[in-house]
């Protein structure tokens, strides 16, 4: 088998691991074929997607609500039971992160669809398999109904005299979502040997980092990388766009960022690093 065939292989068997067309990063770290690799056999990534027989994954379009509940009871159809997030992670077209970010916790999706089910024959059989909720009286409090709980989610007042954390995510011992730039540092570093970087120097000053990534069999290259919590930061800090090579952020949201700086979104990428560790 030649490299190329093996390489169209093994994205086909990431993509039915992912259950879609991975990025390229998520294909190196799952495939642990190296970049050099993809990139001699294929100058552009979305045509060897293309050439698997997968559709290249859309970047940065936000889907509907509608959508996200419509593809989310179809893993409910498929499996006849409420879907993990892990088990949505492997069957559903969205990242589970995007659907608790949207409806406020993975338990809070069977009500967002109940509501957007009601009156539709066609998901009747999806309704069937949802949980009771009952209704509740204004005013009743019931420390056992997750409804109750749920319809205060982030509503209480922030308290002054602590910290605050992201969200709860226990990827290799890191109990939270990053929060600011400082918590991207730290994942990127606890990251940056599996997504083929080898780190230089680290300093406080523009640009960030330092780093090496293989190009070709015993050649390394000098990459500059700029740490974001979110990429527009970048924008914002008014750094020059021809000082840095690579944003690492946890959130990408720069839709006009220039095609000539690479992104590495973390939070696109660590479900699939932490299910590879599973």
């Amino acid at each position: 088998m030649s490299n190329k065939q093996h390489i169209l292989r093994r994205i086909t068997e990431v993509a039915k691991k992912l259950g879609r067309a991975p990025s390229l990063l998520e294909f190196v770290a799952l495939s642990e074929i190296s970049r050099y690799s993809v990139s001699s056999c294929f100058p552009k990534w979305n045509d060897a997607v293309r050439e698997a027989g997968l559709h290249p994954r859309r970047l940065r379009v936000r889907p509907e609500d509608d959508e996200l509940l419509k593809d989310w009871a179809k893993t409910v159809r498929k499996k006849q039971t409420l879907p993990s997030r892990r088990a949505y992670l492997l069957t559903g077209r969205h990242e589970p992160r995007t659907l608790e970010k949207r409806f406020g916790s993975w338990e809070c999706v069977p009500q967002a669809f109940r509501k957007f089910a009601r009156g539709k024959r066609e998901w009747a059989d999806i309704l069937a398999l949802l949980p009771v909720c009952e209704r509740k009286e204004k005013g009743a409090a019931n420390e056992n109904s997750h409804c109750s709980i749920t319809r205060n989610k982030g509503q209480h007042a922030q308290l002054q005299d602590r910290p605050t954390y992201g969200n709860p995510m226990d990827f290799r011992g890191l109990r939270h979502e990053p929060v600011n730039e400082q918590g991207v540092v730290l994942l990127f570093g606890m990251v940056a040997k599996e997504l083929g970087f080898m780190v230089e120097a680290v300093q406080t000053g523009f640009p960030d980092c330092e780093a090496k990534r293989q190009i070709a069999p015993g050649r390394w290259q000098r990459v500059l990388l700029e740490f974001e919590y979110e990429s527009r930061n970048f924008r914002d800090h008014g750094h020059p766009a021809n000082g840095c090579d690579v944003i690492v952020c946890w959130r990408h949201n720069w839709d006009e960022c220039p095609e000539g700086i690479e992104i590495v979104e973390l939070c696109s990428i660590i479900e699939s690093l932490g299910s590879l560790h599973d």
